[in-house]
């Protein structure tokens, strides 16, 4: 993606788009981080002449660097199978509750920390140097220079939110050595210039700096979020969905623990207290497993089957892996004693209501556990596109909602860089750009609140 930032203008456009196809090996769910790093390199060739670069991508994810530099095999995929069973295995040395009172770090599975203990007895691991997480390992192959990007690397679960560095106490009772990461950088710091390599093969003119962004892809999208104050939740939408609330400082009680909230480190010493919810990842595997058909129709389809239905629990585990999604919506309802959706529409209308629901109750539930009242949602990423999802958001929360920014995350990516390059100012002068310059739509909350009170009382007594 090409950014162009001036004082009123804010403009993004696409020079590239490439498939990112993971691969099953005997060894198990692997990442293609050669073809996606060729992808990259053929972006730049797009973009034509550009005056800065910035890497975001997923989390938690991570290649190991031998003594030379060189990537030692292909990084895990986070949905591997290879965590089952490791976080008990570290609750035994370090109890959840002691572990998220450190790092304010929701359990999941496949937190970087889970995988790197799942890893303790691998030759790869026993050879490496370095660890470097995704967007960091991109930059790393631009520049041949290394660091580690704080907002990505607060979802390793091995980073005190307080005080915004590593929790030495939590690596050192699990073994894993923090030595292994390159030094802590903070968005805007320099991470290098284009390889003289990399400016031949991609027809560049250098030097050409490479900044360092938020690069977890949810804290640049969320940096994006075009709010106009302060009591607003935002719901970060793709493949997952990130609902929660921007925080000066963490919540670390037991009971937001129980509630699964995480404490993710964002821009200017924010802090993302948000929930993981599996997102637009159902529908996706769902139109996988149906051969592609078209969104429009599926969601107009959708439109005709009566509202909450049948609804799942779209942040159960049942959900992460790939593969016969909508037998597995299917099996859950019947195990709650729903309705069993069968057709394509019904499938598909219950994971939209089951989404709209898990929203309602995150939004709900960050206000109570962080003390933080809002006024309006706001829906950026691929998901403010969908605009019966959004309508449903806003019916479930009873509160606006404003959808917008469907490239959040690059658009976060370039005004950190423009920030760093004194194009634009601080997060509230980002905002307001982006509030001037990107189209927005509102949607008002319709209908009785009583009947998504009743399907969340479904899920409840399972």
């Amino acid at each position: 993606m090409v950014g162009r930032v001036g004082p009123n203008s804010l403009e993004l456009a696409e020079a590239h788009r490439f498939p990112n196809r993971p691969v099953r090996t005997p060894e198990g769910l692997r990442w293609d981080l050669l073809a996606l790093y060729a992808g990259v390199l053929d972006g730049l060739r797009a973009a034509g002449r550009v005056d800065s670069v910035g890497v975001d991508g997923w989390a938690v994810d991570y290649g190991l660097l031998d003594a030379d530099g060189a990537l030692l095999g292909n990084p895990v995929h986070y949905r591997d199978a290879r965590t089952q069973g490791v976080a008990e295995k570290v609750w035994a040395t370090v109890p959840a509750g002691d572990l998220y009172a450190a790092t304010g770090i929701q359990y999941a599975p496949f937190n970087t920390l889970y995988q790197l203990v799942a890893a303790r007895s691998s030759v790869q691991l026993a050879q490496a140097e370095r660890v470097l997480l995704i967007p960091d390992l991109v930059s790393y192959w631009l520049t041949g220079t290394q660091g580690t990007e704080l907002t990505n690397a607060s979802t390793t679960q091995l980073v005190d939110p307080r005080t915004r560095t590593w929790s030495y106490d939590v690596a050192e009772r699990l073994g894993i050595d923090l030595g292994l990461f390159a030094p802590l950088r903070q968005p805007g710091d320099p991470a290098g210039l284009l390889r003289p390599e990399v400016l031949a093969d991609t027809g560049l003119a250098g030097p050409v700096p490479v900044t360092a962004v938020a690069s977890h892809d949810t804290a640049s999208a969320v940096a994006a979020v075009p709010a106009t104050g302060a009591r607003f939740a935002y719901i970060c939408t793709g493949t997952w969905s990130l609902a929660g609330l921007e925080l000066e400082a963490p919540v670390l009680t037991e009971e937001s623990r129980a509630a699964n909230f995480t404490n993710e480190l964002g821009l200017d010493g924010t802090v993302r207290y948000l929930r993981n919810i599996m997102g637009l990842w159902l529908l996706q595997e769902c139109r996988r497993a149906w051969h592609e058909p078209d969104l429009g129709q599926l969601l107009r389809e959708a439109g005709g089957v009566p509202v909450l239905r049948s609804v799942v629990d779209a942040g159960d585990e049942a959900f992460l892996a790939p593969g016969r999604m909508p037998e597995r919506i299917a099996a859950a309802c019947r195990a709650s004693g729903q309705p069993v959706p069968s057709t394509r529409a019904e499938v598909t209308r219950c994971i939209l209501d089951s989404l709209a629901l898990a929203h309602r109750r995150a939004v709900e539930e960050a206000q109570r556990l962080a003390g933080r009242a809002v006024d309006v949602v706001y829906v950026v990423g691929g998901g403010s596109r969908n605009a019966p999802l959004c309508q449903l958001t806003a019916d479930a929360c009873g509160l606006p909602v404003v959808a917008g920014a469907p490239e959040a995350a690059a658009l976060g990516n370039v005004l950190v860089q423009a920030r760093a390059h004194g194009l634009v100012g601080d997060p509230a002068a980002m905002r307001r750009l982006l509030t001037r310059t990107q189209p927005l739509t509102r949607y008002a909350p319709r209908g009785d609140r009583a009947r998504w009170r009743e399907a969340e009382a479904r899920l409840a007594t399972r």
